[in-house]
């Protein structure tokens, strides 16, 4: 649904030229919701911003729903953008108008008739649960209302895409997790597909399928979540799952990485593996991650003995991941 490739972008502030993104590559496939997550600076923004061309790449090329984006005239990019809705961190709603009237407003600039716009308004406002908020206006409203507001505003076109800045980085948790509930339904339900733009990796465990991240303008992995987190040495698995300090490991030993993902992080395999082989396990650290609704564990240990290789080769028949890293 979304592809970049190769994209970059600077600015020049009047002094220095800022590399906001550099070489950037990924694909965004229909129906997924795609975090992009990096701390402030990291060219988050930028690229969402690219996506829809509020801003312009200096190399690349960038394609959404089959067209290519960057190569689009005024007149075709006003209506490929009615193909894509966007929702932001500070909501960015009109003051003097009401929660319907703001829904309402790309309809009225897209052409649609009253009776089309005050349909239309009444479906989403349902969809967002905020029937009993139509005549409220943006300041009578909580965080978590505006926000809303805002997602029902964004799909009043019937967008394929959703573009998500930050949306939640104003929200407080428990608001924060009735929003990305919202957005997880609206994926299911409409069949969208969801960019969203994040520094929270709590939003990505909880909504996200995929996962690019971004340091310095520059895309360091990107994949399927689960794919990631199985490698102990990704910058995911290693951000969910820190790595043991090395003055604490036994020179003598085999250190390994083992991933539980979905069913095996509940059942007993470890246990299974040292009643079955001659091993000593050493527990290093380790703990259980719940990523959407799926439960993921890694454990680091440290393993002596005869059939090291053989009880390593046990954990992976059924379906563990594991690492030897020494």
């Amino acid at each position: 649904m979304i592809k970049l490739e190769n994209v970059s972008k600077s600015f020049f502030d009047g002094k220095l030229s800022v590399h906001a993104l550099h070489d950037v590559s990924l694909e965004v496939g229909t129906g997924q919701i795609y975090g992009v997550v990096g701390t402030s600076g990291a060219g988050k923004s930028t690229l969402i911003r690219c996506v829809n061309r509020l801003e312009i790449p200096e190399r690349g090329r960038i394609w959404v729903d089959g067209q290519e984006i960057t190569a689009l005239d005024a007149a075709a990019l006003r209506k490929a953008r009615q193909g894509m809705g966007m929702i932001f961190q500070q909501f960015n709603l009109l003051s003097q108008r009401t929660s319907a009237e703001n829904i309402a407003y790309p309809l009225e600039i897209a052409g649609f008739s009253k009776t089309e716009r005050e349909a239309r308004v009444k479906e989403l406002l349902n969809l967002v649960s905020l029937e009993d908020k139509a005549n409220s206006y943006p300041a009578q409203l909580s965080g978590g209302q505006k926000q809303r507001v805002g997602i029902a505003r964004a799909l009043a076109n019937h967008p394929k895409i959703l573009l998500s800045d930050e949306a939640t980085s104003a929200l407080d948790p428990a608001t924060t997790d009735s929003i990305l509930e919202l957005l997880l339904d609206l994926n299911q339900k409409l069949g969208l597909t969801i960019l969203l733009i994040t520094h929270q990796m709590d939003v990505v465990k909880k909504v996200c399928d995929h996962v690019a991240i971004l340091e310095n303008g520059y895309l360091q992995e990107s994949g399927a979540i689960f794919d990631l987190i199985a490698e102990p040495q990704s910058r995911l698995s290693k951000a969910f799952f820190p790595p043991i300090q090395e003055s604490l490991l036994d020179p003598e030993a085999i250190q390994a990485a083992i991933t539980f993902i979905g069913d095996a992080a509940d059942e007993p395999i470890l246990a299974s593996m040292m009643r079955k082989f001659e091993v000593d396990v050493n527990f290093l650290g380790g703990n259980i991650q719940q990523i959407g609704k799926r439960r993921v564990g890694q454990l680091q240990v440290e393993l002596k003995g005869k059939q090291i290789a053989e009880s390593l080769s046990f954990l992976q028949e059924r379906g563990l991941r594991v690492e030897v890293k020494k």
